[in-house]
């Protein structure tokens, strides 16, 4: 709906128009507060999942953070990959084909969407030296 002057004529766009709406202030603010609060959150939960003893606890913060987009990262049988993986050790093997594969994860990872919050800690398969 246009709103209309007094003498007719369309309002315009006045110099003020382009600038941020008070409103929008507030609307910004508020979406970074709810942003910082959910990245605080999800380390609160981080925090609780490296300290619980319950299976039970421990599945039931996965699906909550899964549900908002955060994956724990188990990469078992995957190719290591430092740019995503730590290696907290290695497993010695014969099997060429294990040579560079994730034999186990010390530590889950978890990433936001597409950032890594924290890359997990593995255990890799290394050839054995003859």
């Amino acid at each position: 709906m246009a709103w209309f002057r007094k003498d007719g004529t369309d309002r315009g766009s006045a110099a003020s128009d382009t600038d941020v709406h008070p409103l929008q202030q507030v609307a910004a603010s508020d979406l970074e507060r709810a942003l910082a609060d959910r990245q605080a959150l999800i380390q609160m939960c981080l925090y609780a999942l490296d300290r619980a003893r319950s299976g039970g606890v421990v599945e039931r913060l996965e699906e909550g953070l899964a549900a908002i987009g955060v994956k724990a990262l188990r990469p078992d049988g995957e190719r290591f990959d430092p740019a995503r993986h730590e290696a907290g050790g290695a497993v010695p093997t014969d099997d060429p084909a294990l040579d560079g594969i994730v034999a186990e994860t010390e530590v889950t990872g978890f990433a936001d969407h597409d950032r890594l919050l924290r890359a997990p800690i593995v255990t890799v398969y290394a050839k054995r030296n003859s």
